[in-house]
């Protein structure tokens, strides 16, 4: 047999595998429920989009699954992302749309304290790249970042781990901000009812995309105004606005390591998941189903009605970058746990 022939026989083999994989995935989801696995309480902005998914992503699945959302709040994201990789079914019936601190954890916080591996999970993909933001009502004793130097403002966070303590507490160590960080709070919506009530001055760490989703009104009644961004790259709304960066106020290349050493996280800011065990030839067809999701018109609408910004990364391209995450230099990665630590 010739070699045209050999390779001729080989494509054929390949392309019936492929079609067999496709089949008995198809199989296998068809009948099935699929559940999405939010690492948020309802009503805040990742439960929205998690819920915006859900309500599209079975259209888009081999065999078109029923796909349900599920809450799952609890140590800042951490519950859901333990509970994906190591209690759920490992079959490709559970997704987990998790919080991107829920992945750099290890690198800043205390590895002996993570249950879970972020650097094994199979990303499926990420629906947004995120700003951060600090926002404060218009009433505080302190409206610009410079003002912030020198008065103290309390902010209002979720817990340990939650990245509305964790950079407030960024800059106060790198920057000399004056953030009285309380913690407590059960989510991002229960100290935003805070902020309205004046029982607070405002929230660091928030993510602009969800604040503006979730509450548009607070701009444009005057009530809050957004202090600064935590960010590397700005958001282009906000920059045409004039609100500054935080990164330019960096005094020395290693303040701004550090910044954007945490920032890196929003560039994966709303990240889906699948545990480690899960069949490669599910994951694909997840991974398909994600960015096939949104590229769907009916998805779109949806998303632009609720005043969503939807920009998604594919799973290879979200798992290659959270590798590069995970080879930070450990003297950066040392500093910067140091500053998320209030140190």
């Amino acid at each position: 047999m010739g070699r045209a022939a050999r390779l001729i026989l080989a494509v054929a083999a390949l392309a019936a595998c492929s079609a067999a994989q496709a089949q008995d995935v198809a199989s296998f989801y068809k009948g099935k429920t699929v559940s999405v696995v939010i690492a948020s309480a309802p009503g805040g902005g990742f439960d929205t989009y998690g819920r915006l998914v859900a309500r599209h992503l079975g259209a888009h699945i081999p065999g078109n699954p029923t796909v349900i959302p599920q809450n799952m709040p609890g140590a800042a994201g951490a519950t859901a992302a333990y509970y994906v990789t190591a209690v759920a079914p490992k079959d490709g019936t559970v997704l987990g749309a998790i919080h991107p601190g829920n992945i750099i954890e290890p690198v800043l916080g205390d590895k002996r304290k993570v249950r879970y591996d972020p650097a094994a999970f199979q990303y499926i993909g990420n629906a947004n790249p995120d700003v951060y933001v600090c926002v404060v009502r218009t009433d505080a004793p302190a409206t610009t970042f410079e003002e912030a130097r020198k008065t103290e403002l309390v902010m209002g966070s979720g817990g340990e781990a939650a990245s509305t303590r964790d950079f407030p507490l960024l800059l106060n160590a790198v920057l000399g901000v004056k953030f009285k960080v309380v913690l407590g709070y059960s989510g991002n919506r229960d100290v935003q009812l805070a902020i309205e009530k004046g029982e607070i001055h405002g929230q660091c760490g928030a993510a602009w995309s969800s604040v503006l989703a979730t509450h548009p009104d607070w701009f444009a009644s005057g009530l809050v105004k957004v202090l600064v961004q935590e960010a590397s790259v700005g958001d282009p709304e906000l920059d045409k606005l004039g609100a500054p960066k935080s990164v330019d106020f960096a005094r020395t290349a290693a303040e701004r390591q550090v910044l954007d050493l945490v920032y890196s996280q929003e560039q994966f800011g709303r990240p889906y998941i699948m545990a480690p065990e899960v069949p490669a030839e599910r994951v694909a067809a997840m991974r398909k189903a994600f960015m096939d999701t949104f590229r769907d018109p009916v998805f779109l609408a949806d998303a632009k009605k609720m005043n969503l910004d939807v920009d998604p990364m594919s799973g290879e391209d979200l798992q290659a970058l959270v590798r590069k995450v995970f080879e930070t230099p450990p003297d950066v990665a040392e500093r910067a746990k140091a500053a998320t630590a209030g140190q």
